[in-house]
């Protein structure tokens, strides 16, 4: 019988810092399994079926972006990514390739706990359906459709859609939406919302380069009109 525990994946090269975070995140109630390298990520999401991967992008063997992009090929499976490098370019790539969140280093031990808790959260979502034009949302079943057709989607964009689905025609602002769907407040970085609405209007967009679906309201953030 599986733990009540949830299970993390910490995907670290660096012993020390591994041990350090691992022995912090184990205070705080989870279980954690930690390995070194990239390949032996994969190998790991595999076998041990983690809840979430807290996923390092300078690693060995793979980096961190590649092992981000392989779990997306197959798996919903919450990514945070941890950087040491806040420049824009890593950033968005990490999103673009699917992430649901990043945390750059250095950082406290309770911001990565309450990150963790936030993506948790959010890949448990409880309510009833909800429908908008073609497209409709089952949050018990972590399922979506548009015209039909199954939409794979990441916990994030998954999320994303049912607050926009659930909200027809009200304009949401960056700052609400990072409130809504991360969980808290994330100092106004606008670009976890602006990448995640790209990656959804992927896929529920019949020409994401002109969206008729999630519009956007110029100076003030996001509607959907369905």
């Amino acid at each position: 019988m599986k733990s009540a525990a949830p299970l993390l994946l910490f995907v670290e090269d660096d012993a020390a810092l591994r041990e350090v975070v691992a022995a912090g995140l184990e205070r705080a109630g989870f279980r954690v399994d930690c390995v070194g390298d990239g390949a032996a990520a994969l190998r790991a999401v595999g076998e041990r079926r983690p809840d979430l991967v807290i996923l390092d992008v300078m690693l060995p063997v793979l980096d961190g972006f590649a092992v981000c992009q392989e779990i997306r090929q197959h798996s919903s499976l919450p990514v945070l990514m941890l950087t040491a490098r806040t420049g824009t370019e890593d950033v968005v790539r990490g999103l673009e390739l699917g992430a649901d969140d990043y945390v750059t280093k250095p950082f406290e031990p309770t911001e990565l706990v309450a990150r963790v808790h936030a993506l948790l959260r959010r890949a448990n979502p409880t309510s009833i359906p909800v429908e908008a034009g073609d497209v409709r949302v089952d949050p018990q079943a972590h399922r979506a459709w548009k015209s039909g057709e199954e939409l794979r989607l990441t916990n994030t964009e998954f999320r994303l859609l049912f607050e926009f689905v659930s909200n027809r025609d009200r304009v949401f602002s960056r700052d609400v939406l990072l409130e809504r769907v991360w969980g808290y407040d994330y100092l106004g970085d606008s670009r976890l919302v602006d990448m995640a609405v790209k990656r959804l209007r992927d896929k529920v967009e019949d020409d994401p380069a002109n969206p008729v679906r999630i519009a956007t309201v110029r100076g003030v953030g996001y509607r959907y009109d369905g």
